[in-house]
């Protein structure tokens, strides 16, 4: 049998989607952040066999503090490396920073947010 694609296939939509997401190992530290995430504003969390996928409308912050004290770790344990150890891949917008890793689904915003950040530009 063979189906033929309507008009709207292959049709590009330039419109932003205003989403970010992560998939993370399905391991004890996915679940733990999955468990310090779920009750975040616009975050949705999916498992699946091999993978937790952690979605989000707008931004969602990874804060290292959260994630070490739900590990049962001090301050200071889980941090950028251990985030991009558990990560598989992400979608958005990422910024990594000393205490947490920032997530943007809107490229717009995290132009603002980078700029507020970046030291006044010198005339010259």
């Amino acid at each position: 049998m063979t189906a033929t694609a309507g008009t709207d296939f292959g049709a590009v939509n330039k419109t932003s989607s205003n989403l970010c997401g992560i998939t993370l190992m399905n391991d004890q530290v996915g679940h733990v952040i999955a468990e310090v995430m779920k009750d975040k504003p616009g975050v949705r969390i999916t498992y699946l066999p091999s993978m937790i996928r952690v979605d989000c409308v707008g931004r969602m912050d990874f804060v290292y503090d959260e994630i070490s004290e739900a590990l049962g770790e001090e301050e200071g344990f889980y941090n950028a490396a251990e985030f991009e150890e558990n990560m598989s891949t992400h979608y958005g917008k990422m910024i990594h920073m000393d205490d947490r890793t920032v997530m943007f689904g809107n490229l717009e915003e995290a132009a603002e947010f980078i700029g507020d950040m970046l030291p006044p530009e010198v005339k010259r």
